[in-house]
């Protein structure tokens, strides 16, 4: 690397700005005013000392003993010599191809007057003449400008202000320069008559009355002064508002004549660049947009068009717009899905845009082999959901979706029936399910709501159909009927605890004081909505409050399109909805769920009765904020937050005592209370009804699954509630649905077909199968009810479910079934008579009396694969002892399933299906940021992605495939271009001086003429990319070994220059043995008066 490394200016330059220092010549040119240096600017800092770098291709220099901070940098054009000047007012020359610095130094000095008393400040400008390269003009902070010939080595004229000055660009004639000042001020000078400016301007000043002097302004941080052929010049500048405008947002101003834009910015200006037809200083420059580097984006603004619009940007800057609450991978999708939701996203993408293509062409990327299609989808906290194409190296915006259109705005004091748990982002996405085929996608919010999306590519006004479920965790008794009077198939409108509203949301609130009860946290749209093409909603569905308790957050959620039904669970218990007839099927606690199969003949009630109830419990955590108060905090504030990661828990519970990270799912999810000794007396007379289920579990899974020892069975039955005073029966009510699926399996273990079931995984390691009965035909499908049943087949596993799969006799990933997808808005007649198409995945054979599958099930602690119908467990495999998993998923790669798992101590391990062998276990990234939890996704091919930081995503690759073309698919960041002709001056204008001069900088400026620079004034660092660098930054066993056959190499080398070294000895030395001894002849015989 080549570095410069530095420190901040002098305390008198304006920190956080572009105008301490500009550039002067285009792309070539650069200054460091305030803080960073690069090519085309500054950047601004604090006032703080601290170092910063330039950084190029293979090492560094940095100042030496002598503390001189860099304050402004200039490359001119077509040169390799750098003009550098110091916060001590000294400009030096480095060469930055072979990075040494140049004997050259110009003074400050000499640079100004003898009779000057004082120091000039920093040097904040330097740049060439344009009609002479051997003058250098030369800004100081105090408003001195020194024209200063390189050749003679003396200053040619100096011009003095009373204003500071913050940046200078030249017209193209090179007769004139303009300067920006700290009072909001521009001056023109000429070098004809240097003693004073002949144009004084205040762009954004109060006019005043003549012979006044005009109102300050703040400071104009950086000024361009281009020029044009056919029309008025251009002046653009940054900063100088008027100070009684307080609160103005960052501003760019553009003078074109006598109009003047201001172009108002989202974010702070950290360096702007205007783009011109030529790259030569002493060509009329030709402006034709103005590169703008703001905090947080990059914009481009077209000059050529009176308004001046903006470029629609290509690249992704806006994905931390609002921050990201989840993520999902898709891999190998569908072709045609990128073109058609980018077809209807550009329909909803903003106005006003320029109608030209984005300027900024250098670069090129590869697609490399990989040219499968794959989407990212990302969920935010403002509510709204992007579709990312990721199938090029960049991410290009597909299509965004806003969630928040289905509901009402709420405001304060506004009398709506609704009580928000969140003060704020109550829109945040928590979890999202997509089926590419059918195109079907849900989405869950914080605010314990699911939606139904279907796609459409027509426009839709329609009122959206909302239901409410009231889901209750406890029951109080049982309550058995008579066999005779109960019915096989009782009905479900009359027995289910549900609460449906078909135009919005209908239930009144209490008045204040009262138990909140059937209240919804948000108020849907009861009006009818115009949805426009794309992803219209089709149906809401709401948790609403029990007794004065918010509903849970969802931490579990799946939907099928062949089924029409969609499912979703929390620490509560579980809900199936029939999206097709818009009703509620199951709304049941967890622990109902271990029941009887016949679930209808109870009567499930809520235990809390009154408030009195709900006073005797105590705060589990340690902090005395109310519960109700610590869930109304946004999931994306950073302290006392909700988090969005965990399927169990939206907390994770990293605990690092003895060196061990515990489960998520250890932290209790329910109420986060515990209960008192009396209170805990009132609840054990439940103890009938309630069994101690766990135990039980424990001793029955020992017939389905392999020899379990001693330990693993405590680890089944052990609870992960930390408090000691919760009773296991509390334990039970507290259990998370956390994994939830949709396959064709056998329910029972007399099962000889497969049938629609619903796979259920809970936080304490249990899986219930619910069966499915749908009816027969399309027809019934659309007035039949759906019979939902548990099936009452229980599998176990160490720790909490993370994830189901499926796979056939033979080997093969089976697929969930789903419908393909047709717009159910079309008005074709065709259309209207279209019956549903559904798509199995699976060979009918497989539906053979006597055939089986496997089911492979994941925990945060092991994987197991179960044979059904016998639901015998195959194989098994403990992952981690002394961690847990936060993230497991079924992937296909090279035609083949795998499981892939991600371990909260950082490893991905990769195993094989059904047999469960490791295959991969690499230590890649310790969890140390919850974002990263919440994040991280598998899809096929063997990549993954996280959020890295709150701006970037970080896609990996554990696919030997992918990792052998991956240079094929890295971009180029440079493209060679020619470099344009210069124009034809003539003769009488070159003649005249109207043409640049040039002069050879190499003899100016090199060793014979200008000498060596003082060793004390710069210091060389060797940089990463030296073999230095490669040395220190190697590592790990494959650095070991490297570094051992590099050493081997370069030994055998030097053994090799040491034999032939040896070689030419010994030849010289017979050489010189010869000589001497024909030599001795000759002179042998020879008396002494022969000599």
């Amino acid at each position: 690397m080549k570095k410069f490394n530095f420190r901040k200016v002098l305390d008198g330059l304006t920190a956080s700005s572009p105008g301490s220092g500009s550039s002067s010549s285009g792309s070539n040119s650069g200054g460091a005013g305030s803080g960073s240096v690069h090519p085309g600017g500054t950047a601004g800092l604090p006032r703080e000392e601290i170092h910063e770098s330039l950084t190029s291709e293979d090492f560094q220099i940095c100042k030496g003993a002598l503390v001189k901070r860099i304050t402004y940098c200039h490359l001119p054009f077509q040169s390799k010599w750098l003009y550098v000047g110091t916060e001590r007012g000294n400009t030096h020359i480095v060469n930055i191809e072979s990075f040494i610095l140049s004997g050259y130094v110009i003074m400050w000095n000499k640079a100004i007057e003898l009779s000057t008393k004082t120091h000039p400040g920093p040097v904040v400008h330097l740049s060439d003449s344009p009609r002479d390269e051997g003058k250098l003009l030369i800004g100081y902070e105090n408003g001195t400008v020194v024209f200063w010939d390189l050749k003679s080595k003396r200053a040619e004229l100096r011009v003095y202000y009373d204003e500071a000055i913050h940046s200078i660009d030249w017209h193209h004639e090179g007769k004139q320069f303009m300067c920006s000042h700290s009072d909001g001020s521009l001056t023109l000078w000429n070098l004809k008559s240097p003693s004073r400016p002949f144009q004084t301007t205040v762009p954004h000043g109060k006019s005043q009355r003549e012979g006044r002097k005009s109102e300050s302004c703040k400071p104009i941080l950086k000024v361009e002064y281009k020029t044009c052929r056919n029309s008025e010049p251009f002046i653009i500048f940054s900063g100088g508002l008027s100070y009684d405008k307080a609160c103005r947002r960052p501003s760019l101003t553009i003078m074109h004549g006598k109009a003047i834009t201001v172009l108002e910015m989202d974010h702070p200006i950290v360096e702007f660049l205007t783009l011109c037809e030529t790259p030569y200083p002493n060509e009329f420059q030709e402006p034709y947009a103005v590169a703008v580097l703001l905090e947080k984006d990059l914009i481009l603004v077209d000059l050529t068009q009176t308004n001046f619009p903006i470029f629609e940007n290509p690249y992704p800057m806006d994905i931390h717009e609002s921050p990201v609450t989840c993520t999902a991978y898709f891999a190998d999708c569908p072709p045609d899905l990128i073109l058609v939701l980018y077809s209807i996203g550009v329909k909803h993408k903003k106005q006003g845009y320029s109608n030209k293509e984005w300027p900024v062409s250098g670069g090129a990327w590869n697609l490399g082999a990989q040219t499968y299609p794959e989407i990212i989808i990302t969920g935010h906290a403002d509510g709204t959901i992007k579709f990312w194409d990721a199938s090029a190296m960049t991410l290009q915006v597909l299509y965004k979706l806003k969630t928040s259109k289905v509901f009402e705005k709420q405001k304060a004091g506004d009398g709506k029936q609704t009580c928000e748990i969140v003060e704020e982002d109550p829109f945040a996405v928590q979890m999202i399910y997509w089926c590419p085929e059918s195109r079907i996608f849900c989405v869950s919010g914080v605010s314990a709501y699911v939606i139904i999306y279907k796609f459409s590519r027509h426009e839709i006004t329609t009122e959206i159909v909302s239901l409410e479920v009231r889901l209750q965790c406890d029951v109080e008794d049982i309550i058995t009927p008579e066999p005779e009077t109960s019915p096989p198939f009782p009905d479900l409108s009359s027995q289910l605890p549900s609460s449906r509203s078909l135009s919005g949301s209908t239930n009144t609130v209490s008045s204040e004081g009262v138990t909140k009860d059937s209240i919804p946290c948000l108020s849907v749209k009861t009006r009818p909505v115009r949805m426009p093409p794309g992803y219209q909603a089709d149906l809401v569905i709401q948790l609403v409050w029990v007794d004065g308790e918010p509903p849970q957050q969802i931490t579990s959620l799946a939907i099928s399109s062949a089924y029409g039904i969609v499912a979703f669970g929390n620490c509560t218990g579980l809900v199936v909805v029939d999206f097709i007839q818009k009703t509620v099927l199951l709304s049941m606690g967890t622990i109902d769920l271990y029941r009887s199969s016949d679930l209808y003949q109870r009567q499930p009630r809520s235990p809390r009765k009154n408030r009195q109830f709900i006073a005797g419990l105590t705060e589990l955590n340690d902090s005395p904020v109310p519960l109700e108060l610590e869930r109304c905090k946004s999931p994306t504030s950073v302290k006392g937050s909700r988090k969005l990661s965990l399927p169990t828990e939206l907390k994770a519970d990293l605990d690092h005592v003895n060196g061990h990270c515990t489960s998520p799912t250890s932290q209790s999810c329910s109420s986060g209370k515990r209960l008192s000794s009396a209170d805990v007396s009132k609840v054990n007379r439940w103890g009938p009804g309630r069994p101690p289920f766990r135990k039980a579990q424990s001793a029955a899974c020992m017939e389905i699954s392999l020899p379990v020892t001693t330990e693993e069975t405590r680890e089944n039955s052990y609870s992960r509630s930390r408090s000691s005073s919760i009773s296991s029966i509390d334990k039970d009510s507290k259990e998370a649905i956390t994994a939830l699926y949709f396959m064709e399996s056998f329910a029972r273990k007399n099962d000889s077909t497969i049938s629609p079931c619903l796979f259920v995984g809970t936080s304490l390691g249990m899986v219930v199968l619910i069966s499915l009965n749908l009816p027969p035909s399309d027809e019934q499908r659309f007035t039949e009810p759906v019979v939902v049943l548990p099936s009452g087949t229980f599998l176990s596993l160490k720790g909490g479910v993370l994830t189901f799969s499926c796979m056939d006799r033979t080997g093969s990933l089976m697929q969930p079934p789903y419908e393909v997808w047709r717009d159910p808005n079309n008005t074709d007649e065709n259309e209207k008579t279209w019956k549903r198409k559904l798509v199995m995945n699976y060979s009918s054979s497989s539906q053979e009396v006597g055939e089986h599958q496997y089911t492979i099930i994941c925990s945060e602690k092991q994987a197991k694969v179960f044979s059904l119908p016998s639901q015998t467990c195959l194989y098994v495999h403990n992952i981690t002892e002394t961690s847990f998993i936060l993230q497991a998923d079924v992937v296909v790669m090279c035609n083949s399933a795998c499981l892939a798992c991600f371990c909260a101590n950082g490893h991905i391990m990769i195993m094989s299906l059904p047999s469960l062998r490791p295959m991969l276990d690499v230590n890649y990234l310790p969890l140390t940021d919850m974002r990263i939890a919440r994040t991280f996704c598998f899809t096929n091919e063997g990549q993954a992605l996280y959020l890295v930081s709150p701006t970037e995503i970080q896609r990996l690759t554990y696919s030997q495939e992918m990792c052998d073309n991956i240079q094929d698919m890295l971009g180029d960041l440079f493209t060679p271009v020619e470099t344009p002709e210069a124009q034809n001056r003539g003769f009488l204008k070159g003649l005249f001086g109207g043409s640049g001069q040039t002069f050879d900088r190499e003899e100016l400026f090199g060793e014979a003429s200008a000498g060596k620079a003082s060793r004390s004034l710069a210091q060389h660092i060797p940089g990463p990319g030296s073999i230095e660098g490669m040395k220190g930054a190697a590592g790990g066993v494959m650095g070991e070994l490297t570094r051992a056959r590099i050493a081997l190499d370069e030994r055998g080398q030097r053994l090799g220059e040491l034999e032939e070294k040896t070689a030419g000895m010994m030849t010289s030395a017979e050489a010189f043995s010869k000589h001497a001894h024909e030599l001795m002849l000759k002179y042998k015989d020879k008396k002494w008066y022969q000599f």
